[in-house]
């Protein structure tokens, strides 16, 4: 058996398993950790040219931030997990779930490679407020606008997740998808954001993996939630 299929063997085990919810979100990370060694591996090949970027570079902003928001994905499709025994949205969940946890593990890995700490040296979201590339002010006119120590878009509330985990059934389904659309709404938003400011081949090639998977399956996601309305 490979490493791939080591960890997802391992996600599936812990998501069938509801007394290890609370663990959720760490336990998918620690998964995902088992990739880091080969991601640092073809991170170096894919971008031979590329310096190590610094503590306060867009790049390690969005490494740290998204690991956060792809932590919080990954624990509201486990929770759904337990609340529904709709193969669809059982599927979907374990699909983000282990998606979601390894790519945390790459952006990880980056910046464990890049000799920079994993904890914020800034405000979250601080590195989405620099100009682009093309020297824009920072801010897209069609996204809303961020702050430094923003909440990041598409975070869902504790109120909005103590919701979710109350529901079962076709009113959990209803919750998760709603709250996910958003998720990866701004998930996209925070990943072409990164795409508009920066050239680093490692951190463009996941950038652009995040903005095609995700808007893809936000078309899924609202579909589904349509025929549950």
């Amino acid at each position: 058996m490979d490493r791939d299929q080591a960890a997802v063997d391992a996600a599936r085990e812990a998501a069938s398993d509801p007394g290890r919810r609370a663990r959720l979100a760490v336990a998918a990370v620690l998964m995902a950790l088992l990739l880091v060694a080969a991601s640092l591996v073809i991170g170096r090949l894919s971008a031979p040219g590329d310096d190590s970027p610094l503590d306060h570079s867009v790049e390690a902003g969005f490494a740290r931030d998204m690991q956060v928001h792809h932590n919080q994905a990954v624990e509201l499709a486990l929770i759904v997990r337990d609340l529904t025994d709709d193969p669809d949205v059982r599927t979907l969940a374990y699909d983000i779930a282990t998606s979601q946890a390894q790519q945390s593990g790459q952006m990880y890995g980056w910046l464990a490679d890049w000799g920079l700490s994993q904890a914020p040296s800034e405000p979250s979201m601080t590195w989405m407020t620099r100009p682009t590339l093309e020297g824009g002010s920072g801010h897209d006119m069609d996204m809303s606008p961020i702050a430094p120590g923003a909440t990041m878009p598409g975070l869902a509330t504790a109120e909005q997740i103590a919701s979710l985990k109350a529901a079962t059934g076709v009113e959990a389904e209803r919750i998760f998808l709603t709250l996910m659309i958003a998720h990866h709404q701004g998930g996209v938003e925070m990943a072409q954001a990164v795409l508009d400011r920066s050239r680093n081949r490692v951190v463009v090639d996941l950038a652009t993996s995040i903005v095609n998977a995700q808007t893809s399956e936000i078309t899924v996601m609202q579909e589904m939630l349509a025929a549950r309305s």
